[in-house]
């Protein structure tokens, strides 16, 4: 029977059905040849080309057979890997999707005789996850791309350093916010209490505790005669004013060092020395050579921040004559001035320092580690060679001998 001529709808219909799919036992795989009906696939059977290619697959069929399996199992994952990713779908919905290309290797060539076997064999070699459900198989497709996978650790990295800065920055916060929380619960020690009233009826009475005001004695001579003359006139015999000249001096200087005391708790955070942090100590922390630096704005905005070195201490170590460094408009001045305006300076790593105060005063060493989150420093001492750990900046000075 010849052939139908071009444009009938006999002709338009036959190419219609040469390009869809047609059925898969009607297919002869050695020859890639799909025939249309039965009669003509068994047409194809008894031809010499068909022949010769059952004559090659008979030498070394395993040949063949492990080909075709490689070609189906790399079109398999490579249309589950282009299409649904890492996605998990039905097997038989990728199946379905890979068969409609008609150029593609039957699963009757390969060592697969069911599509369960397939995914079964995906299973077990690692290159799929597949579980079974009342639906059918599903499949999730593992991609080890070395790019793809030199890219999720290099995210992943980035992640855990993000992570460990968020987490340092964190607990820095926590720190500072307990530090803050202790130094506000040490000024507040004073509670204040709601007024209640116990009676009704009974009138509101208020209970105001003021602290007195140190009294300042300007001309200590005339304030002794006067007290003394009061207590006459009083007619106390029993007590009588013994005060003298050393004393009051002694009184006034014990109202400054307490003055100094709540001004220096007032500015929190500079490294600002106490006079008194042994037991027992009355001196105050200035010594020669000491490197310091001026915090005060009543000597002028030039003074204000500027360093110096102590040259001489009077007044049991509580005022010193320091020659200012820079800046340069007030460089090789000298100024007497009270500790309460100086702060301490703290060098560099390996630059020459004397403890104030504490277990080691007086020692002489060199810095040896910054701790700027914790506002310390450690000390390796000169003497035995020994390290002070964690003391604070106000115990340590910059040294210059």
């Amino acid at each position: 029977m010849g052939k139908h001529e071009v444009g009938t709808p006999k002709y338009i219909a036959n190419k219609i059905k040469a390009k869809g799919l047609q059925k898969l036992r009607w297919y002869c795989q050695m020859c890639q040849k799909q025939c249309r009906d039965e009669n003509g696939f068994k047409c194809h059977t008894m031809s010499e080309s068909h022949h010769r290619q059952l004559l090659l697959f008979a030498d070394n069929a395993h040949r063949y057979m492990d080909q075709f399996s490689k070609e189906f199992s790399h079109g398999y994952l490579n249309l589950l890997k282009r299409q649904f990713g890492t996605r998990r779908v039905p097997a038989n919905r990728v199946y379905q999707e890979y068969i409609s290309d008609r150029t593609h290797i039957h699963m009757n060539a390969t060592m697969w005789v069911t599509l369960t076997a397939f995914v079964k064999w995906l299973g077990r070699t690692g290159q799929c996850i597949v579980d079974e459900t009342e639906k059918g198989w599903y499949v999730t497709y593992i991609d080890r791309d070395p790019e793809t996978l030199a890219a999720q650790e290099k995210k992943a990295k980035k992640q855990k350093m993000d992570k460990d800065d968020e987490e340092r920055m964190m607990e820095f916060i926590e720190k500072q916010v307990e530090k803050g929380q202790q130094e506000t619960s040490e000024q507040n020690e004073i509670f204040k209490e709601p007024l209640t009233r116990s009676d009704t009826d009974a009138p509101l009475v208020i209970e105001m505790k003021l602290n007195k005001k140190p009294k300042l004695l300007l001309n200590p001579i005339k304030q002794e005669k006067d007290k003394s003359k009061d207590e006459r006139e009083r007619g106390s015999t029993s007590r009588k004013s013994a005060y003298s000249i050393a004393d009051v001096k002694q009184e006034i200087l014990s109202d400054e060092e307490a003055q100094s005391e709540a001004g220096s708790v007032e500015r929190l955070g500079k490294h600002k020395p106490k006079a008194n942090q042994d037991d027992g100590n009355k001196e105050g922390w200035l010594r020669e050579g000491l490197t310091v630096k001026v915090v005060t704005k009543t000597l002028g905005e030039k003074y204000y921040k500027a360093k110096g070195i102590v040259q001489s201490v009077e007044n049991q170590n509580f005022i010193a004559k320091v020659k200012l460094k820079f800046p340069e408009d007030v460089e090789n001045h000298v100024i007497k001035i009270d500790q309460e305006y100086l702060e301490t300076v703290i060098p560099a790593i390996g630059k020459d320092v004397i403890i104030l105060w504490g277990k080691h005063k007086g020692m002489k060493g060199v810095v040896y580690k910054l701790h700027i989150e914790n506002y310390s420093i450690d000390v390796e001492l000169k003497r035995d060679g020994t390290v002070a750990r964690k003391l604070s900046y106000e115990q340590v000075c910059k040294y210059t001998s």
